[in-house]
C-alpha cells in the first residue's frame, strides 16, 4: 500500500490471494496508527480489498432481540473506498470507471481522485528492482521467506534511499543547487537525510531467515 502524497510504502502483503495479501496489509495498517477505521483508500478493479476491510476492521452488529443473532462483520460508517475499474476494447484501454465501494459517492471522490497512477509506477519500479516481481521469469522465489527478505529490502531501499524527482523542493538563492531532493521517508518525515546502502546495512537488522 502506497501513502498518495508521500510516496512511502507503508504495507505490504504476500498471500496466495489478493484478499489473503490485503488481509494482511490491513493488520499491519492496524498495528501502525490506524487502529480503529481503514484509511481512505484507492485500488484497482480486482476484488478483495473490501472484503479484507471487513476482516479487520468490521464489527458484528450487537443483537436486537428478533430473529437470530448476527454472526457476519459489517462495514463501518465512515469508511472511504474507491475501485478504479478500466474500461478495454480490443486490448487498449478506453476509460475507467469509478466505483465507490464505501463512503459518501460525492465526498470520497472529491478526496480520493480519480487515479491510481501512484500506485501502478510504483509496480513498475518495485518490477525492475526486484526480480522475483518480474511476470513470466525464471527469477521466481522458491521459497516464501526469501521472497518476504527481498521485498522487504526492496521496501526499505525504495523508502529510505531513493530519491524520487516527483518530491524534490526547489532550492532558492542557491546558484549551486536548483533541487532538494528527497526520499519518500524523508518527505513523510521519517528521517532528516536520505540514507545510503551502507547506512541501511549498518542500520536495519536483517529479516530472519530461518524458517525458510
Amino acid at each position: 500500500m502506497l501513502d498518495r502524497d508521500t510516496r512511502l510504502r507503508v504495507a505490504r502483503g504476500i498471500a496466495k490471494t489478493e484478499t489473503l495479501a490485503a488481509i494482511e496489509v490491513f493488520q499491519t495498517l492496524k498495528r501502525r496508527g490506524h487502529p480503529d477505521a481503514p484509511p481512505p483508500t484507492i485500488s484497482d478493479g480486482w476484488g478483495g480489498i473490501d472484503e479484507a476491510m471487513i476482516e479487520v476492521y468490521g464489527q458484528v452488529p450487537e443483537y436486537q432481540g428478533v430473529g437470530r443473532p448476527p454472526t457476519r462483520k459489517q462495514p463501518q460508517p465512515g469508511w472511504q473506498y474507491v475501485q478504479a475499474v478500466k474500461q478495454r476494447e480490443h486490448g487498449r484501454i478506453i476509460g475507467v470507471e469509478l466505483r465507490v465501494i464505501f463512503g459518501d459517492p460525492v465526498k470520497t471522490l472529491e478526496l480520493l481522485g480519480p487515479s491510481t497512477s501512484y500506485i501502478e509506477r510504483t509496480h513498475l519500479t518495485m518490477r525492475l528492482f526486484n526480480g522475483r516481481l518480474v511476470r513470466k521469469t525464471l527469477a521466481f522465489s522458491k521459497k516464501v521467506g526469501l521472497y518476504r527478505a527481498s521485498a522487504a529490502w526492496e521496501d526499505l531501499v525504495y523508502n529510505l534511499a531513493r530519491p524520487l524527482k516527483t518530491l524534490r523542493l526547489p532550492v532558492f538563492g542557491d546558484p549551486k543547487r536548483r533541487w532538494r531532493q528527497r526520499s519518500p521517508a524523508l518527505a513523510s518525515g521519517l528521517t532528516d537525510h536520505i540514507w545510503t546502502v551502507k547506512e541501511l546495512l549498518k542500520t536495519v537488522v536483517p529479516p530472519s531467515l530461518n524458517n525458510t
